[in-house]
C-alpha cells in the first residue's frame, strides 16, 4: 500500500496551504523531518512559514489541538514558543487535502552551545518558564509518561522487526525484560507530573545570543519537570556535568522550584529513549523515507550494537542515580 505521506507531491503542499488563504510565490522547502512531514515557506508578503503535515492516525485531532492551546497559553505568559496561525474562524489545526495541517511562524536562530554557561542559564531559564505555566493545568488528552506502558510498547514493536537473528530476537527480549523490572523502582505517581515539551533536545531550541525560543511540541505530554532538563547534562566528567547542570538549575529556578530527586529518574529516561528510538525505526519502516534516511536499521550490526547498549544501560542502572549518591 502507498504511505500517505508518499502522496504529498509539493504541488499538493501547495494547494493545501493556498487553499487556506495564502499565496506562495514559491515551492515550499522541505525540512529534515520524519515524524511529521515539514515546510518552510514564504507568503507572498515575505513573511516566514513553517507548515506541519501531522502524520496520519498518530494522534486524534483533540490531542493535536491541546498542543496548540498550551502553546498559546504558553506565548499569553510570554514564554518564547511559536504559536500556530488561526483562521478567521479561530481554527488552528486544518483539514485539507487528506491531511491534517498547521502553520507556526518560522522562528530563526542556531541550536545553543551546551558549552557555554551563559547558554545553559538561558535554555534553564526557558524550561523552568514553560513548566511554571505547565503546573498549573494538565492534559486531558494527551498521554502521560509511563514506564511500565513504553517500555513494554517498546519491547513489542523491536520483537516484530523480522530483520532480527534469532540470538538477537532471545537476547533481546531477556535484556528488555531485565530493564523493565529495574525500570519498575523508578515509577512516579500521577501527581509528579505536569504539561512539558517532552522531547526537550537542543535541536528544538533555537535563537541567538543567549535569547532562545522552545520549537515543536508535538510530543508534549505529562511527565515529571526532568524529562525537559536531562537532555541538556551532555558532559561525560563529573564536574562538567555538576557546571552544566547548577547553570541550568539556576536558570529554571527563576521561575519554579526543581525538585533534586527527580534528578535520580535521568538514567531511566534515558534507558527509556533509547528502547524507544529504535522501536520507532521499526514502527514507521512503512513509511518510504525510513528506509532511505536509516538504511543500517536492517543490518545485523545495528541490532548487535543497540543489544550492547542496552546492556550497559542495565548496568548504570544498577550502579544506582549517575554522581548523585
Amino acid at each position: 500500500m502507498t504511505h500517505p505521506f508518499a502522496t504529498l507531491a509539493p504541488a499538493r503542499v501547495v494547494a493545501a496551504i493556498e487553499s487556506l488563504g495564502f499565496w506562495l510565490p514559491g515551492e515550499p522547502f522541505a525540512l529534515n523531518s520524519y515524524e511529521n512531514r515539514v515546510f518552510l515557506l514564504y507568503d507572498d508578503e515575505g513573511q516566514r512559514w513553517v507548515a506541519k503535515f501531522y502524520r496520519p492516525e498518530r494522534w486524534s485531532d483533540e490531542q493535536i489541538q491541546e498542543e496548540h492551546d498550551f502553546l498559546a497559553e504558553l506565548r499569553g505568559e510570554g514564554v518564547a514558543v511559536a504559536v500556530p496561525w488561526r483562521d478567521e474562524a479561530g481554527r488552528s489545526l486544518h483539514h485539507v487535502e487528506g491531511f491534517r495541517l498547521a502553520l507556526f511562524p518560522h522562528l530563526p536562530g542556531q541550536a545553543p552551545e551546551l558549552e557555554n554557561p551563559a547558554h545553559l542559564f538561558a535554555l534553564g531559564e526557558l524550561i523552568g518558564a514553560v513548566h511554571a505555566v505547565g503546573e498549573r493545568g494538565e492534559f486531558r488528552h494527551r498521554i502521560r509518561l509511563d514506564l511500565d506502558d513504553m517500555v513494554r510498547e517498546a519491547q513489542a514493536r523491536v520483537l516484530a522487526a523480522p530483520w532480527l537473528e534469532r540470538r538477537q530476537r532471545q537476547a533481546y527480549e531477556r535484556i528488555s525484560d531485565a530493564l523493565h523490572d529495574e525500570l519498575a523502582a523508578y515509577a512516579w505517581s500521577p501527581r509528579q507530573t505536569i504539561r512539558t515539551q517532552g522531547d526537550c533536545h537542543i535541536g528544538n531550541l533555537l535563537g541567538r545570543d543567549d535569547n532562545f525560543a522552545l520549537v515543536d511540541f508535538d510530543d508534549c505530554l505529562m511527565a515529571p519537570a526532568v524529562q525537559d532538563v536531562w537532555m541538556f547534562l551532555t558532559a561525560e566528567h563529573e564536574a562538567e556535568w555538576q557546571m552544566q547542570l547548577s547553570e541550568v538549575l539556576e536558570g529554571y529556578e527563576q521561575h519554579r522550584e526543581f525538585d533534586r530527586r527527580e534528578l535520580g529518574l535521568i538514567e531511566p529516561l534515558r534507558t527509556l529513549r533509547l528502547m524507544r528510538h529504535s522501536a520507532w525505526l521499526v514502527s514507521r519502516w512503512d513509511d518510504p523515507a525510513f528506509p532511505l534516511a536509516f538504511p543500517w536499521v536492517t543490518d545485523t550490526g545495528y541490532w548487535d550494537r543497540h543489544l550492547r547498549e542496552l546492556e550497559q544501560q542495565r548496568m548504570v542502572l544498577g550502579r544506582g542515580p549517575r554522581w548523585l549518591a
